[in-house]
């Protein structure tokens, strides 16, 4: 786009135009000093509330001849106007105010949406859009040059003027607790909006053309992010649930595959392992008739016994003998649950790390002690949190370990031992408290913000 500022600006009736503030870098306008006011082609447009401002959200499809390129555009909303069309037709359309850059002038206009999708432009350009000191030439086109052609390959760089309003749907079972309280506050400062989901109240309508969610028998509306927060005992529902809002348009933080990847505790095991990232010596069984086998695998006593299915702390029990081991294994067997046995780091003394990587980088660090003669260190379970700063490898490695199983956001606790860190396990919905507190760091609000680094936002 040209941008040499001058007196007198001579226009087309056509031109390209860009609207800066709504992620629209290029979009071909029809300049119509007929009509009034400027239209805007939209579709999905839905009204919303952030800190009890107005807000209309909307999609727009700026390339006539690429239909599959849709752009979610979020204005604060200035009113509805009862607008007649060329055809004589009266419509009322929400109405916005939005910057307009056109041959290097920038200035804001009034647009209405609407629906333009019979129509040859995306755009109208109306008169009261049209400045003092232009003239329009109605035997002319694109006066002020056409846009690059990979415009919208890289229509995701950030700049100050893209900035928009993102409807962020929180799937959590428990809205109360501090993450889920701390990442709404994080938005909300940021000017987003969050609505706190219980996936388990979706059903799923999973159409081809029209894929829909539904929240207690009322269909929910488009979202721009998704923040899987995901109990272990809900995994394959909640995943179920995350990848219809992607189908609806909405980005997840962490994507279901790699959620599935870290909840599997065999299957992150083999990615970890693959990936050549240590971790302690471990064997697997499904209610596995051979105790002695399993634990020959291990090889050292004591050991860790796990239920697959555990979560903080929980299903985890320290076998100092082999006696004990068979009896907690038969146990196991009985229930018909799947389990690991694990090599117990008796010289981490107690003790993990927990590292929090964000988009390929540890934001926060924390060692967990455990208290008494329990050896979780677990906050869960009992356990205190303190700052600590990690070796270079350590830091390495928990980048090393979200990656390999896929993880944009990710947990990774990790055992100091005598042949190095190893990692312990990754969580894919780690909590927040322990680190915020300990640190005193908004983890929230780096979540937040890679949200809006997705989306191609400001922060």
């Amino acid at each position: 786009m040209i941008r040499v500022v001058k007196d007198n600006i001579d226009l087309g009736w056509e031109e390209w135009i860009s609207l800066p503030s709504i992620n629209l870098p290029a979009i071909k306008a029809k300049v119509d000093t007929g009509a009034l006011t400027s239209a805007l082609h939209a579709k999905h447009i839905e009204v919303f509330k952030v800190n009890k401002r107005r807000y209309v959200r909307f999609e727009v499809s700026p390339l006539p001849e690429k239909p599959q390129l849709v752009i979610s555009c979020s204005a604060p909303l200035i009113g509805t106007r009862n607008i007649t069309s060329s055809n004589g037709k009266t419509e009322k359309r929400h109405c916005i105010k939005t910057l307009i850059e056109l041959a290097g002038r920038e200035w804001e206009i009034e647009i209405s949406l609407t629906d333009r999708i019979s129509m040859q432009y995306r755009m109208l350009l109306g008169r009261t859009a049209i400045e003092p000191g232009m003239t329009v030439h109605p035997t002319e086109s694109f006066l002020n040059g056409n846009p690059r052609k990979d415009l919208y390959r890289k229509r995701k760089k950030i700049t100050p003027k893209s900035r928009r309003v993102l409807r962020i749907a929180l799937l959590t079972r428990e809205p109360n607790n501090y993450s889920s309280k701390k990442i709404q506050i994080a938005s909300e400062l940021r000017g987003h909006q969050v609505e706190k989901i219980n996936p388990t109240r979706c059903y799923l309508d999973v159409d081809t053309d029209n894929p829909k969610i539904y929240y207690d028998g009322k269909p929910l509306p488009k979202y721009d992010v998704v923040i899987p927060r995901i109990g272990a005992s809900i995994t394959s529902y909640g995943l179920a649930v995350t990848r219809q809002f992607q189908l609806t348009g909405a980005t997840s933080i962490n994507d279901p595959q790699a959620i599935a990847n870290s909840r599997d505790k065999f299957l992150a095991h083999q990615l970890l392992a693959s990936a050549g990232i240590d971790i302690p010596v471990t064997g697997f069984a499904s209610s596995s008739r051979d105790t002695k086998g399993i634990i020959d695998v291990v090889g050292t006593i004591p050991l860790i016994v796990k239920l697959i299915e555990s979560s903080q702390g929980r299903g985890v029990i320290l076998a100092e003998t082999k006696k004990a081991a068979e009896a907690v294994i038969s146990a196991f067997r009985g229930l018909k649950a799947n389990f690991l046995v694990q090599e117990f780091i008796k010289e981490s003394k107690g003790e993990d790390l927990r590292c929090l990587v964000v988009d390929g980088k540890v934001i926060g660090s924390i060692v967990r002690l455990s208290q008494g003669d329990d050896f979780r260190s677990n906050l869960h379970q009992g356990g205190i949190a303190e700052a600590t700063t990690i070796s270079r490898k350590e830091r390495a490695i928990a980048v090393r370990a979200a990656r390999a199983l896929g993880l944009s956001v990710a947990g990774i606790d990790i055992l100091r031992s005598n042949r190095g860190p190893l990692v312990l396990e990754v969580n894919s919905s780690p909590g927040i408290e322990g680190l915020e507190k300990t640190l005193d760091i908004d983890v929230a609000g780096e979540i937040i913000s890679f949200c809006e680094k997705q989306l191609g936002i400001a922060s």
